[in-house]
């Protein structure tokens, strides 16, 4: 990206409520190859400690900005390469602030399709058409439009008589009207009050599209519409079910389009000029009618529903990324001999057996659901497997049989110190699939890979999830609905800012992981993990310029988010920036201690002043990280892993009774409410207005994913498969 001229980083600043000092600086970090993540953490005393979501915020404001100077441009060269630029219209394209006016006023000039009106004009028409305006505007009741048109009755070109003339005049101001720049604002401004989004089923839709029936009759202000319903309203129409409008009253679009065009009532000496009393207006009436009908308000409508398919996908998109993160920052397990337990009832249950680090050292297949014979048989072997490689937690996945497996294991009587736990396995099989599975387990199907993936996420959500699509792992609504291009990037962004608060161990993260990392990328990731598979572990971060392609700015953008421990530095097992060792080491040379007696005692500390430290280079916010990191060195930022159990004997949907207070487990926050597994296969609603015992505006004020709650349920619909829970009274 191009440093942004001063104008457009003031007019940023100005909507975000920022300095334009602040969004100069962001501006400047990414046009000179600075991420997201690097410039929140390490350039603090730039950007006024602006975070992730901020400098974001500028990024991306500052990108539609550019482009809509590019478009700018692009139109100001059409205009003067047709010698069609005139002072006037130079001065309003320039003047444009939003695509939506700057596109209004290059309308009548766009090229454009040969219409009924270009066709009118190629007939010589257009002076009847001013003529009809202008009378029609001063109320001239002595003006005749058939007389007028006789003077344009002209066979060879195509107008055999008056009423063709005038039909051709009145689809020139029809057009007019339509393209009018004025007309367009206010017209929009109409809909935005007054819109109203309507839905009906489609002819012989009622039993196929059942899933829609709350929308075979429905409207509502399209300005108050939330965003799951104008998606499922969209996605309805989509798959022919549903037929959707959003319109105003057509009375209201032609009193805007009269008072522009006709002269308003009393506006004269003599009663004939009062709007409706002359044939011009009643021909131009016709006319305007005409566009409202045919072109502007067609037109009007598919700019008002683009308006709330695009308030929805932000919304949609804003959820699943709140969502997201929650997910993907989930308290890992941390590095323990884990058994991973892919459930299934037919096939039985895949079964393997991971070391701290992941790595697969054993996998075989129980039977617990079959005969009594074979769950003994299953049983042994679980036993044996837990005994033989010192096991310390069982993952069991939570799809079907999870629940029976889980009860399966829990009767072993393992022992106290090795923990069961059931892991969401949404999207391990996309995982099992996977180009990534098939490159990090090639001598195994699909069965091991999943099991894998399962018991990889118990021990660390974050380095196995973002193997993943996150599209496929269930945490968001209509994400095939919503603009992808802007989900992608909300999605990454997340993912970044997440892999980056955390932190990577050079040494053991996967491509995948060390991907996420600022400044990285797919193809350095894989040379850094080639590095390291020839030259054997990292000593410190200072060996990753010896990785190919890993050149001095990558360097910079990534050395602080990774960590390498038990090397010579102690500071590389640390979010210390490289960069800022100069200043910690001098903290320890004024205190006549080493670093790492810094990291050890908190006393000596307690004694530095920071802003001693202060230099061009180091501002107060750097040094206060600094020192915060010093205290605990490498910190994982996550919550500590605590162990959930569902209610026992609840395991289907019959087993569910009105009444019943349950645990569960959030699995997906939307606009209307939250998700919560309570065990039974199937998630239960808590509705918006079940979420607490006060009025709740946002349900992520109150909820999270992965978040522990108590249920009440209030219904269970056995024929529809669906839970209503409430987490009030508790």
């Amino acid at each position: 990206m191009s440093v942004p001229t001063t104008p457009l980083t003031q007019k940023v600043a100005a909507e975000l409520a920022l300095r334009p000092a602040q969004t100069e600086s962001v501006a400047e970090l990414l046009a000179g190859g600075a991420t997201v993540p690097f410039i929140a953490r390490y350039r603090k005393e730039a950007t006024g400690s602006l975070d992730e979501v901020q400098i974001a915020a500028v990024r991306d404001r500052l990108a539609r900005l550019e482009e809509l100077e590019k478009r700018r441009e692009s139109i100001l060269g059409s205009l003067g390469e047709r010698e069609l630029l005139t002072p006037e219209l130079e001065a309003a394209v320039r003047g444009a602030a939003t695509m939506v006016e700057l596109e209004d006023h290059y309308l009548p000039f766009r090229p454009k399709r040969r219409t009924r009106a270009a066709a009118a004009r190629e007939r010589g028409l257009e002076p009847l058409a001013a003529l009809l305006l202008t009378a029609a505007a001063t109320g001239d009741a002595e003006f005749d439009p058939a007389t007028a048109a006789e003077a344009f009755v002209d066979a060879e070109k195509d107008v055999p008589g008056v009423e063709e003339a005038l039909a051709g005049a009145r689809d020139i101001i029809a057009e007019t009207a339509t393209e009018d720049a004025e007309v367009r604002s206010r017209t929009r401004a109409l809909y935005e009050r007054e819109a109203v989004l309507r839905s009906r089923v489609a002819k012989g839709q009622e039993e196929p599209g059942a899933k829609f029936r709350d929308y075979f009759e429905w409207e509502e202000p399209a300005a108050r519409a939330p965003s799951h319903r104008v998606l499922a309203l969209f996605r309805g129409e989509s798959e022919g079910v549903l037929r959707v409008v959003v319109d105003v009253p057509e009375e209201k679009v032609l009193a805007l389009l009269e008072g522009r065009y006709l002269r308003s009532p009393g506006a004269g000496s003599g009663t004939a000029s009062s709007a409706g009393a002359t044939a011009a207006a009643e021909e131009v009436r016709v006319a305007l009618r005409d566009a409202f009908k045919r072109l502007l308000g067609p037109s009007m409508e598919n700019e008002a529903r683009a308006e709330l398919k695009a308030r929805a996908d932000e919304e949609a998109i804003r959820v699943f990324a709140s969502n997201l993160a929650e997910l993907l920052l989930a308290p890992p397990l941390g590095g323990k001999t884990v058994l991973a337990i892919d459930p299934g009832f037919r096939t039985g249950c895949k079964v393997t057996v991971l070391d701290p680090q992941g790595k697969l050292l054993h996998h075989d297949n129980v039977q617990p659901h079959q005969s009594k014979g074979a769950r003994t048989q299953a049983g042994e072997t679980v036993r044996g497997l837990v005994s033989r490689f010192g096991v310390e937690a069982v993952a069991v996945g939570n799809g079907t049989a999870g629940r029976e497996t889980e009860a399966f294991v829990l009767d072993l009587g393992l022992g106290r110190d090795v923990v069961v736990v059931m892991v969401n396995e949404s999207g391990a099989s996309i995982y099992s699939a996977s180009e990534v599975a098939r490159e990090e387990l090639p001598d195994h199907d699909i069965t091991v890979r999943g099991s894998v993936s399962i018991g990889r996420r118990l021990q660390d959500p974050l380095a196995e999830l973002v193997k993943i699509d996150p599209k496929s792992i269930g945490v968001g609504q209509y994400q095939h609905d919503v603009d992808q291009a802007a989900l992608r990037r909300s999605l990454d962004d997340v993912v970044g800012t997440a892999v980056n608060r955390v932190g990577v161990e050079v040494n053991t993260a996967s491509p995948s992981l060390l991907s996420h990392v600022s400044g990285l990328g797919p193809q350095l990731a894989a040379n850094i993990v080639a590095f390291r598979d020839e030259e054997g572990p990292f000593r410190s971060r200072a060996q990753l310029k010896k990785v190919p392609r890993l050149g001095p700015k990558a360097f910079e953008q990534a050395a602080g988010f990774l960590r390498v421990r038990e090397g010579a530095e102690p500071l590389d097992a640390s979010a210390v920036h490289p960069e800022s060792y100069p200043v910690v080491k001098a903290m320890a040379a004024d205190l006549g201690v080493k670093v790492a007696d810094l990291l050890r005692d908190a006393g000596l500390r307690a004694r530095i002043d920071p802003a001693r430290y202060v230099s061009n280079a180091v501002g107060l916010p750097t040094l206060r990280d600094i020192l915060a990191e010093l205290e605990k060195p490498g910190r994982d930022p996550r919550r500590a892993f605590e162990v959930f159990r569902f209610a026992d004997g609840v395991e289907s949907l019959e087993d569910l009774e009105e009444g019943m207070r349950l645990p569960g487990i959030v699995t997906n926050v939307t606009a209307f409410g939250a998700f919560v597994d309570v065990g039974v296969h199937q998630d239960g609603l808590v509705h918006i207005s079940q979420l607490a015992d006060r009025f709740v505006r946002d349900p992520s004020e109150v909820v999270a994913v992965q978040q522990p709650v108590m249920v009440t349920v209030l219904s269970v619909d056995l024929q529809r498969k669906r839970i209503s829970l409430s987490m009030r009274g508790g």
